[in-house]
């Protein structure tokens, strides 16, 4: 806790924002020692510490979203569209009317929804929506819009306050305050992932609402929690940076979709059992599965097996790090990485290329699908890792498995494999596990 020198005795800064109204309200006492301005918010009218006043001006432009579609119960005979989610989002752009919200709000929906706080519902248009990052951009026509503002999560520190804003359980607009727990979070099954993990209470229905900073700006969009059990709030939730926000929102505004830069870089995330197999010290960071030959990430020297601690300025914490940070970034733009090989630290200099959205990665030993990694072994095509909370974890699969057909059509190369779990839809593995054979289906 930060000291002050005050008067040559040292009091704490919570006990000066508490003595601050009472220098305050006693002439002798304000006489004899001027009032220290209070670290924390004080409304002296009403004699209550509050953040009242920057926040109440990002509460406008929360607002609740409501996804309609088909109903699912037996025909009635009518044909508009239910509700069938609700979720929430925050208005970017007052001028256009740019709602962003989730992803998992509005998939699957035909008709969308805005209520605003002042009582007011409009329709909404998709303008785009992306899977990976969990976003989604609505456009709505109305006067009168509040706009929120957009702080920097690059700026964000554990322990910072955060408010999340949103309509959780069927409630009208609800705030909730807590501390920012962490960063760089990953292992909700993205496959862009970089988490701001926060406790502030969010529930069902805060989905796509803002969190705020203690200025009363976005810093992240909530988008799922953790919960030890019947869906409730367990103090663990994230929220999808406003540095990933605001660059997929541009790219769907622009064009209705994202692209991503790419490496050529298949990647893992070190481990505690990896980090004892590479005789390392360090748990975090991103392990090179493999490296596609002639990509980016080859001609800057990156090989099987290095840990890549460092991307920019920014510390590893996993794969999902490096995968986000490559993600936003624009075609051409030189990124340098930080790895360790052979216990020994490396530098690299990386262009991102642009990518092309697909289920599979293929490298020149290593093949990774919807999170697991799969490789020749001796006794066939061999499962080595498998990301926690991706598709494949989700699905069953695990580290050791041996892939012996997909969809019916046995596969004995990586190639032949490859080909096999390309393009979506669900895909039918038959394993082997030890001595028996399992059955696993793939998103």
């Amino acid at each position: 806790m930060r000291r002050i020198n005050f008067r040559a005795s040292r009091v704490s800064v919570l006990a000066l924002a508490f003595a601050a109204p009472l220098l305050a309200a006693s002439p002798s006492l304000a006489q004899s020692a001027p009032a220290p301005a209070s670290p924390i918010p004080y409304d002296a009218e009403r004699g209550v510490f509050t953040f009242a006043a920057d926040l109440e001006s990002a509460l406008p432009a929360v607002v609740q979203v409501t996804t309609l579609g088909s109903s699912s119960g037996p025909s009635s005979g009518e044909t508009e569209p239910r509700p069938m989610a609700s979720g929430s989002g925050a208005i970017l752009d007052a001028a256009q009317g740019i709602v962003v919200t989730n992803n998992h709000v509005v998939e699957g929906g035909q008709k969308f929804t805005v209520d605003l706080t002042d009582g007011r519902i409009f329709d909404a248009v998709l303008i785009g929506a992306d899977k990976a990052t969990d976003i989604a951009v609505l456009q709505i026509t109305a006067p009168g819009l509040a706009q929120i503002e957009v702080a920097s999560s690059d700026r964000l520190r554990t322990g910072d306050l955060s408010f999340a804003v949103g309509y959780p359980l069927g409630l009208d607009q609800t705030l909730t305050m807590g501390v920012i727990s962490g960063l760089g979070r990953s292992g909700m099954g993205d496959r862009i992932e970089d988490y701001i993990q926060t406790d502030a209470a969010v529930n069902s229905g805060n989905s796509g609402g803002p969190l705020l900073d203690s200025r009363g700006r976005l810093i992240g969009i909530n988008t799922s929690i953790l919960s030890g059990g019947g869906g409730g709030n367990d103090g663990i939730a994230f929220a999808v940076p406003s540095r990933i926000m605001m660059y997929v929102v541009d790219q769907l505004r622009t064009t209705g979709e994202v692209r991503r830069g790419v490496t050529g870089a298949i990647l893992g995330s070190l481990n505690a059992e990896r980090s004892r197999e590479f005789g390392l010290g360090i748990v975090r960071g991103a392990v090179v599965e493999d490296v596609a030959p002639g990509s980016s990430a080859a001609r800057a020297g990156l090989r099987r097996g290095d840990v890549i601690t460092r991307i920019g300025a920014r510390p590893v914490s996993n794969a999902g790090t490096v995968q986000a940070a490559i993600g936003i970034a624009e075609p051409g733009t030189e990124v340098e990485v930080v790895y360790l090989r052979d216990g020994h630290e490396g530098r690299a200099s990386i262009t991102v290329e642009a990518g092309i959205e697909r289920q599979v990665t293929v490298g020149a030993e290593v093949v990774m699908s919807r999170g697991a990694s799969i490789r020749e072994g001796a006794d066939g095509l061999q499962v080595f890792a498998v990301e926690g909370g991706s598709p494949a974890a989700a699905a069953g699969l695990q580290a050791g498995d041996l892939v012996r057909s997909v969809n019916g059509r046995s596969v004995s190369t990586l190639s032949a494999l490859a080909r096999a779990l390309d393009g979506r839809g669900e895909h039918r593995l038959s394993v082997q596990r030890g001595g028996d054979t399992e059955r696993v289906t793939l998103p």
